[in-house]
């Protein structure tokens, strides 16, 4: 029997994470993730009947699962699971010197679903991973459910409702139906929020799935009571990895890898994961990606207009129309109609985050304006972008090294001078550059308004001579809100480059992009 020790780690809040390690004979690791309501101890099973003795196994209880720390509602979202998730496998390449390439996760049900956000959205360089029966879409048996959680989620805010499964359910094993019913450890209420979020986010990846190049298998099970099969077929079929095999076990109920014949998907796991461990690691590069593969033809289909007796073309074309007349009412909606929705007095506004407008009708056109959920994203946008900027400040104080930032393309700036402000450390340089003239005037603005040392000068963010020659040179380069707004690879290699000779080795890049917009079509078609 392979011997397991209990650990804990913090992650990022200062929650404690419960995890279970089964040590391996070389640096290689899977990472087990359990289903919902379950914890680690439901997958202890699968290290020893997997039989890979030369991997380290390593089995997380989510936060507010098992013995794990933490709330499931408040502020926790799938996103919450996933920064888990990635803080986990930082973790485990620190304390045990496992390089992500020599990693592969194997997860089941919710726990799929999170291993898959995180692929999505961290991009981590990891080997491969094995996706049993993942939640994508969860079977509410009640008529118009979850229509009915959202609505009351809005009225009363967060709430608990009972899981409905019975381990009859889940698997034909008797121990493993005997085993969920005693265990004090399977938490069967989940929050509304984290609920609805699941929902939320399983079809964002779904639809986004070409977005993944990982090597993926995925273990689903032929008679599941508990998720809907259909859009775990769509996910696969847009996986954007040639290396990609799906398997379906007919009878098995939702517990795949618990399930009383579950050496057969083990067995599929463990050849599959053998495969891509057997040859070297390699990632396909990406530089030309503005020029062929899905982000290139979606940048296409966007472009093209829809027939006009569509309903999509008619929707577009009422938002459209509204937003050139009674939506100037709204001071946003008219501001970033002359300016530009992506100029930085745009960007601006919507910081500041103040409704305004001609009459109430304009105030209130202004308040749905700026909460839609791009406006709300930009908002979190910048709170990250101030925590990041404090942390590699007190980074680079830490090493004696001077502090020295440049935003290549800041806008107004707000966000740096903001940052700054509340950081309370010796800085040394600020130059804010912007291509905009009108920025660079309401820059200068807003630095002798809050009183912060810095300098803003026109410049293109583009110029790869111009921001090699930059002085004194950075030791934090900032690049936020920009390369996703030009489709040309060529250009932003000469914008990077221009900051990678421009800085001292060690300095920080702090760079944002936009992977996924929920409104990107709208934005498109108006």
């Amino acid at each position: 029997m392979r011997q397991v020790e209990e650990c804990w780690f913090t992650v990022h809040d200062g929650v404690k994470l419960f995890y279970r390690h089964w040590p391996g004979t070389e640096r290689r690791a899977i990472v087990l993730l359990h289903r919902g309501h379950e914890h680690s101890g439901r997958m202890a099973h699968v290290p020893q009947e997997l039989d890979m003795p030369e991997y380290s196994m390593f089995a997380l209880d989510q936060r507010a699962h098992g013995r794990s720390e933490g709330e499931q509602g408040s502020t926790t979202t799938m996103a919450t699971f996933a920064q888990d998730l990635d803080e986990f496998v930082r973790h485990i390449r620190a304390d045990y010197g496992i390089a992500e390439d020599n990693l592969c996760v194997v997860a089941q049900s919710v726990g799929a679903v999170i291993a898959a956000v995180w692929v999505h959205d961290y991009a981590p360089k990891i080997r491969c991973m094995v996706l049993a029966s993942p939640a994508f879409k969860v079977k509410l048996y009640v008529p118009f459910a979850r229509l009915g959680l959202t609505l009351w989620h809005a009225i009363a805010g967060d709430f608990f409702v009972n899981s409905y499964v019975k381990a009859s359910a889940l698997s034909h094993d008797p121990q493993r139906i005997a085993s969920y019913a005693t265990d004090p450890l399977i938490k069967r209420p989940i929050s509304a929020r984290v609920l609805l979020a699941l929902y939320k986010t399983a079809e964002r990846i779904v639809d986004d799935a070409a977005a993944i190049r990982i090597p993926t298998q995925l273990l689903l099970s032929g008679r599941d009571w508990v998720v809907h099969n259909k859009p775990q077929q769509i996910f696969f079929d847009r996986l954007g990895t040639s290396e990609k095999e799906i398997h379906t076990f007919d009878g098995f109920f939702h517990d795949t890898l618990g399930e009383k014949d579950r050496h057969l998907p083990l067995a599929k796991a463990r050849t599959f994961i053998e495969r891509q461990f057997a040859v070297p690691a390699k990632r396909e590069s990406l530089h030309d990606a503005d020029l062929r593969g899905f982000t290139k033809l979606e940048y296409e289909a966007l472009q093209r207009p829809l027939p006009w007796w569509s309903p999509k073309a008619i929707s577009f074309g009422i938002t459209k129309l509204f937003m050139q007349t009674m939506g100037r009412l709204s001071d946003g909606i008219r501001l970033g109609g002359d300016t530009g929705f992506d100029s930085g007095s745009s960007l601006d506004y919507v910081y500041r985050n103040q409704p305004s407008g001609w009459f109430p009708l304009g105030k209130l056109i202004d308040w749905f304006y700026l909460n839609s959920p791009g406006w709300i994203g930009i908002r979190v946008r910048k709170q990250c972008l101030e925590d990041l900027i404090s942390q590699a400040v007190q980074a680079t104080v830490i090493t004696d090294r001077p502090v020295r930032i440049v935003d290549i393309a800041a806008g107004h700036g707000r966000y740096v001078l903001e940052a700054i402000s509340k950081s309370g450390e010796p800085v040394e340089d600020i130059l804010l550059r912007d291509f905009q003239a009108d920025n660079v005037a309401q820059g200068r603005a807003l630095i002798s308004k809050l009183g912060v040392k810095a300098r803003f000068e026109k410049g293109d963010a583009f110029d790869r001579a111009s921001l090699a020659g930059l002085t004194p040179k950075p030791t934090i380069a900032i690049v936020s809100g920009l390369f996703e707004l030009f489709p040309q690879n060529a250009l932003l290699r000469e914008s990077l480059g221009g900051l990678a000779d421009a800085m001292q080795p060690g300095g920080f890049l702090i760079y944002t992009g936009q992977p996924w917009h929920p409104q990107l079509e709208m934005i498109a078609r108006t």
